[in-house]
């Protein structure tokens, strides 16, 4: 993992539509449609089904707008900023890495073909990472093309991609 695999941060808000036109009118971000669903996530109480939707800025720096689910770790974080995305070319080595460093697991999810597909690890100060494998970058790049440039329609389907 290296500081230039990072590609979003992420913001967890209770209210998508008014953070969306809040950060538009402010810096003209403009938005990749919201994308996302249930979603079977590993939390430390167990597996957990989660309606995790989130939309991301189609330029960059990349912002990733999360909807909040109360109760969980994907509540507004103070500050603003939730996470740190990064992208792992080996989820299950990153995660590992970052655990000899103190960052404890709070989430996690296999891909299809078992191995972990996205982590989110927060270290002691509160700061939250999140890995995603570089399988699912093809598909979330559809998330932040613009119209004419996306092959398929932006929807997560459990197996494919992670909000």
């Amino acid at each position: 993992m290296q500081l230039g695999d990072q590609f979003h941060l992420g913001i967890v808000t209770a209210g998508l539509t008014a953070t969306m036109d809040a950060l538009t009118s402010v810096f003209g971000c403009e938005w990749g449609p919201e994308v996302g669903g249930p979603t079977t996530v590993r939390l430390p109480s167990g597996d957990a089904v989660l309606d995790l939707r989130c939309a991301f800025s189609t330029s960059v720096p990349r912002l990733e707008l999360v909807r909040s689910i109360p109760g969980t770790l994907w509540e507004p974080a103070p500050g603003g900023i939730h996470h740190v995305g990064f992208w792992s070319d080996d989820v299950a080595a990153d995660t590992a890495e970052l655990a000899r460093n103190g960052y404890v697991l709070e989430a996690s999810r296999n891909g299809p073909d078992g191995r972990p597909f996205f982590t989110f690890q927060r270290s002691a100060t509160g700061f939250r990472i999140e890995l995603i494998s570089t399988a699912a970058r093809a598909g979330l790049e559809q998330c932040w093309a613009s119209p004419a440039q996306r092959t398929a329609p932006a929807q997560r389907t459990a197996e494919s991609d992670r909000p």
